[in-house]
């Protein structure tokens, strides 16, 4: 029998904020975050937004999660995802029903997933403009 979830607006609501706020105070990933964002209130909007249209599927969410990140990937490692992970593990835990919080952690674990190949694994293009042929 599938799930049927509990989740809303309001619980984003309630969530993001309280993931957001054990973010800024973690030692490893906290600086980052800390350093890349200047006005919280309005980023907590726009990842609230996306979170409501991964897991509402409300198309509030207007914007490019990869490129957002790729302008900090020289500073970013594998284990500030899996830390951002496991701290996004305890707060859906503390905060939502379970099954809900499960719901929540498979999708964070695919949006990073994506992340890092986007990232680090992208296959390069060649750089055609200094090839014999278009010389």
């Amino acid at each position: 029998m599938a799930h049927t979830s509990s989740l809303t607006e309001a619980s984003l609501e309630r969530v993001i904020p309280a993931f957001y706020a054990r973010v800024r105070k973690d030692d490893l990933i906290g600086p980052v975050f800390n350093d890349a964002i200047d006005d919280w209130g309005p980023h907590l909007e726009k990842l609230i937004a996306f979170w409501s249209s991964v897991m509402l599927t409300s198309g509030r969410y207007k914007g490019n999660p990869v490129a957002a990140h790729a302008k900090h990937a020289r500073i970013l490692t594998p284990d500030m995802f899996e830390r951002w992970l496991a701290l996004w593990r305890q707060t859906t835990n503390d905060l939502l029903p379970v099954a809900d919080a499960q719901a929540m952690q498979a999708k964070a674990e695919r949006i990073s997933e994506s992340l890092k190949l986007a990232l680090w694994f992208k296959i390069p293009q060649p750089d055609h403009r200094n090839s014999p042929a278009t010389s």
